[in-house]
């Protein structure tokens, strides 16, 4: 059986300017907002009601600031998506984690300063997850700047290299969006908008087997 997943990330507020695929699945994997206002995220939360997908996975994002600072007020809002954070769950035979946190960028939410704290984050993805959701890439894969350096986490590069999950999906870095192959798991950089904030990049588009 074949299940579609489209994936997306990074829209701050300008989801309506995508061309969503139909699918079976729709992620997105974080920043749907600006600054994280409870009214932005009614609007998100509507948007996606309006789409065709059988079932919608979200996380939030470093800019999605409510869902650390109003947590429960900011989930209750998501009437039309599964929230996931630090949080997983099964659909059609695939387990899918979620989680938002990332090495600390500027002082927007969910930043985390040492290695062991997110290492002890990290460590919380079960061992059977298929498709992996984190809004921050790890260390090597679509984290390179337009500076050149690589802001990815090492340490959630290591949990994807003892878990080898089929697919793991991210955003947070606009310039390295892209797909990008290991041996194990194909990477998913699925940011919308560019460096600029311009929403040019289609949601990228995968199926996925299930035995």
């Amino acid at each position: 059986m074949k299940i579609r997943v489209v994936t997306a990330s990074d829209t701050h507020q300008k989801h309506q300017h995508l061309q969503v695929p139909d699918g079976d699945i729709f992620i997105h994997a974080g920043d749907f907002t600006n600054r994280g206002s409870l009214e932005s995220v009614k609007e998100f939360n509507t948007f996606l009601g309006s789409l065709p997908h059988r079932y919608k996975i979200i996380i939030a994002g470093n800019h999605d600031l409510c869902f650390e600072s109003k947590n429960a007020e900011a989930r209750a809002l998501i009437t039309n998506a599964i929230y996931l954070q630090d949080e997983g769950i099964t659909i059609e035979g695939i387990h899918f984690y979620g989680s938002p946190w990332q090495p600390w960028f500027f002082s927007w939410a969910f930043n985390l300063k040492k290695p062991e704290e997110l290492r002890q984050k990290w460590d919380l993805i079960p061992t059977h997850t298929n498709i992996l959701i984190t809004h921050g890439p790890p260390f090597g894969y679509g984290d390179r700047t337009l500076r050149g350096d690589q802001v990815g986490c090492k340490e959630l590069l290591k949990r994807v290299e003892i878990l080898k999950p089929k697919y793991h999906i991210f955003g947070h870095i606009h310039e390295g969006a892209g797909q990008f192959q290991s041996t194990d798991t194909t990477f998913i950089n699925a940011s919308s908008c560019n460096f600029g904030y311009k929403p040019v990049n289609p949601p990228i588009v995968f199926d996925y087997t299930v035995p």
